[in-house]
């Protein structure tokens, strides 16, 4: 190369973290590129504005083996953690809806199940998810919990050889999609796991209407009513929070790729956009506060790629922290929050319209930002490792 030929950057990749992936794991993050370009994007407004997730799109993410895709074996993929992760990513540059169905069925129920159940729930449950025969949801946040899971008031009591579960869960994605609910509560040996099957009496699902954000998702409430389970469905694994606990910091960690993929989407929409939109004479591109406006968006997108590229790595090697996590989930969903909304700003009048993806990325990360830990939640996270101090 010329010592005076430049090399044209990719504006939405400028460390060039495609460099540092693996053949499988670029493999991967294609397939699924194509899959959100002509199976996820065509749809994805429509499902939006009519608040219904497409359910058409669940064989094709199972067909990919997106569905539990970190998991040995119960035909699941086997892949690493960065393949997660990329797989995140590009789920989530369509809707993060859709991302949240994969992240749910993967992370929050077939990973508890394959660490904590027992060989039986393993052969009857993740080969049938992973095909996306079954669908799961994971219950655990409560109605008057929210961010404080020690306080919960869902409770298990022995019966015999089965358990009564009453209680309820509240905000539980893919809820009235779901086969199976993985349901945490009390018992007197403390907090353990339930597979709930959808048609055992006494439970019901009720799906949450009027939402603003997460429109292409299902968003139910749980209720348990004397619901009998057996005891061959409670999870023999692990017994305290740190089950379900467990269980966040694996769908946290994906978390933090998806959101780079709502704001890739989001510059990608202003860098075209600004080029075509002519203001004064000249292409809005043109003027330096733009340009200003989409570099930072381009350094935040930069900063996370690489806290997230790095977090994967801890994670395969087994040296991965929860604290970490946190950070990246703190850092990556408030540089793509940002982003979204300075790109609604961006495209002025046109940002409100469903036209341009600024705004229902926008809209979505308003959930994304706040569910499976709020933006302060994991500050003080951070906040006590640096201290040594709990201020909760």
């Amino acid at each position: 190369m010329a010592a005076t030929e430049k090399r044209q950057l990719n504006p939405l990749d400028l460390y060039d973290i495609r460099a540092e992936l693996s053949e499988e794991e670029c493999m991967v993050q294609d397939s699924v590129a194509r899959m959100v370009d002509d199976k996820v994007l065509p749809v994805i407004r429509e499902a939006f504005e009519n608040h219904t997730f497409p359910r058409e799109l669940i064989q094709e993410v199972a067909d990919l083996g997106l569905l539990g895709s970190s998991i040995e074996g119960y035909d699941c993929a086997g892949l690493n953690s960065i393949c997660y992760g990329l797989i995140c990513q590009e789920l989530e540059r369509g809707d993060s809806g859709l991302r949240s169905f994969v992240s749910v069925q993967s992370s929050l129920v077939m990973y508890p199940i394959h660490a904590y159940g027992s060989e039986e729930q393993k052969q009857r449950w993740l080969p049938a998810m992973a095909k996306g025969e079954a669908i799961g949801c994971f219950g655990l946040t409560e109605p008057q919990g929210g961010s404080d899971p020690s306080n919960m008031k869902t409770h298990a009591k022995r019966d015999g050889d089965d358990w009564i579960l009453n209680g309820s869960k509240m905000w539980i994605t893919n809820g009235n999609l779901a086969d199976a609910a993985v349901v945490w509560a009390t018992t007197e040996d403390g907090v353990r796991g339930f597979i709930v099957e959808k048609d055992m009496p006494g439970f019901t699902a009720q799906e949450i209407e009027n939402k603003f954000s997460l429109r292409a998702s299902v968003t139910s409430a749980l209720f348990f009513d004397n619901v009998r389970v057996p005891d061959a469905s409670v999870l023999p694994g692990v017994v305290g929070l740190k089950g379900p606990l467990s269980c966040l910091t694996q769908a946290r960690y994906g978390i933090t790729w998806g959101v780079i993929g709502a704001a890739q989407a989001c510059l990608n929409e202003v860098l075209n956009y600004t080029q075509d939109r002519i203001l004064f004479h000249r292409p809005l591109s043109h003027n330096q506060t733009i340009q200003l406006r989409m570099a930072d968006m381009a350094r935040r997108i930069t900063t996370a790629q690489l806290l997230s590229l790095h977090l994967g790595r801890m994670k395969d090697q087994g040296r991965m922290t929860p604290t970490q996590v946190s950070v990246a989930k703190w850092n990556n969903c408030r540089a793509a929050i940002d982003i979204a909304r300075d790109a609604r700003d961006i495209l002025g009048g046109a940002g409100i319209s469903a036209e341009y993806v600024p705004v229902r990325h926008m809209l979505n990360l308003e959930s994304v930002i706040t569910y499976e830990g709020t933006e302060t939640v994991h500050q003080l996270v951070v906040g006590k490792e640096l201290t040594g101090v709990n201020a909760f």
